[in-house]
């Protein structure tokens, strides 16, 4: 079981560790243009389209739960029934965002608590990058169907030419060209637009031969759609939730002053850094509870439980270390600014707590996406995200930004108390 964990984790961990070391990159960039300024306005700018595309995060979840479900139960046609649903409705999704770019645009400034400067560097980076959320959306569709077809190493692929591709590009427009937030903005568009073709490469080289298996009359089945969207339904509003708290805790940052919006972005990405590291596990978890659960094999499913929890556990403590041990060199290598480092030291200890409280919620939700139980999935997010709200608006006015970052554990810690408590009904073991 260990060998099947790790043939599935340790691409999606080669591929989620190049996710936040691009955020690094591009904090680092921001952190040499001169002023605090451009940390913030790259840390808003990102969160700007998290709280977009999170929300559409069910196409990559529920192409991954459904096809390996589906590929457990050896039923090749739902197999591509679930990759062109994904892949129609995320590409469609995308075009139409760039549609409504003006309303969306307006909408974000309008939340962004920071000076003008700011402002309007955050949007200069959004009217750039809005314009490859076709391929964002659509790598969502491909890369979940790859996992849920047991397939991590393509993803692996796609992923790191797409971040290399965004670091080189980016590195070339504001240091080779004299460009500054515009050039960090293009290269990552440039970058995801060619990582989507690559990602259709791979598939007419390597699945084009299951185009047999299409059956047009079933792609649009009413009571296929109606499962689709009920599932889909529960992941959006849990994804909903999650971008909301994520995105609340950077503007709720602005609003404390640009020295603290630029503490919290290095800080996060402290825990981006766990949270790619660990969501490998979640995706194997993700790929194989479907494939088990398709299979109604469950024997090996608890089997598998155990043992992802247990490689879990050894990740977190192993992150406990290395942020207690080594969080200098981290920290000089996001920003040169030793006054922004000298206030993030005063909050290191929040990101000695993110592993210890917050490894479950990751590998439950892989393992609940694999079993498409997103009913509990979604309550779990519910009650996780009442606890968020509540303890930043009681704390935050008495302790300030811990109050903030209080909220932020507490909120990870319940989400994967309730997802263990529940998991035997959820995943229907004995």
């Amino acid at each position: 079981m260990d060998k099947k964990i790790f043939r599935l984790a340790l691409p999606n961990i080669i591929t989620n560790i190049t996710v936040p070391l691009l955020g690094m990159i591009d904090i680092a960039i921001a952190g040499r243009l001169g002023s605090a300024v451009y940390i913030g306005a790259i840390a808003l700018g990102a969160n700007i389209f998290n709280m977009i595309y999170w929300n559409f995060g069910f196409l990559r979840m529920s192409s991954s739960g459904f096809a390996s479900q589906a590929l457990g139960a050896r039923n090749f046609p739902e197999v591509m029934n679930a990759f062109i649903r994904s892949l129609a409705i995320g590409l469609g999704v995308g075009v139409l965002i760039i549609l409504l770019q003006y309303p969306i645009g307006m909408l974000a400034s309008g939340l962004i608590q920071s000076g003008p400067e700011s402002t309007d560097h955050v949007m200069t980076y959004f009217r750039i990058v809005v314009w490859g959320a076709p391929a964002v959306l659509g790598m969502y569709a491909f890369k979940g169907w790859f996992i849920g077809m047991q397939n991590a190493k393509i993803p692996m692929v796609v992923a790191i030419l797409n971040n290399l591709l965004n670091i080189v590009l980016s590195l070339l427009f504001v240091f080779g060209f004299g460009m500054k937030i515009e050039g960090i903005a293009l290269g990552t568009t440039l970058s995801q637009v060619i990582s989507l073709m690559v990602a259709a490469g791979f598939w007419w080289k390597y699945y084009r031969r299951l185009r047999k298996y299409i059956r047009k009359e079933t792609i649009w089945d009413r009571q296929a759609i109606r499962e689709y969207f009920r599932v889909n339904s529960d992941i959006f509003v849990r994804t909903f939730l999650l971008t909301l708290v994520t995105t609340f805790f950077t503007f709720a940052s602005s609003g404390m002053g640009e020295t603290i919006l630029a503490v919290n972005a290095l800080l996060m990405q402290f825990f981006m850094l766990f949270s790619y590291f660990m969501d490998g596990f979640a995706y194997a978890g993700e790929a194989l509870t479907g494939r088990f659960y398709g299979a109604k094999n469950r024997e090996y499913l608890q089997w598998m439980i155990r043992r992802i929890f247990f490689w879990g556990l050894i990740v977190s403590l192993a992150a406990v270390v290395i942020y207690m041990l080594f969080p200098d060199p981290i920290l000089h290598i996001m920003t040169n600014d030793l006054v922004i480092i000298e206030h993030t030291k005063d909050f290191m200890f929040w990101t000695v707590l993110i592993p210890v409280v917050g490894f479950a919620a990751f590998l439950w939700d892989g393992i609940f996406i694999g079993a498409t139980a997103s009913g509990e999935m979604r309550n779990a997010m519910i009650l996780s995200s009442i606890v968020f709200f509540a303890c930043y608006f009681i704390m935050t006015p008495l302790w300030g930004n811990n109050g903030l970052w209080l909220a932020f554990i507490l909120y990870l810690f319940v989400r994967g108390a309730t997802q263990t408590l529940w998991a035997k009904k959820a995943l229907r073991l004995p």
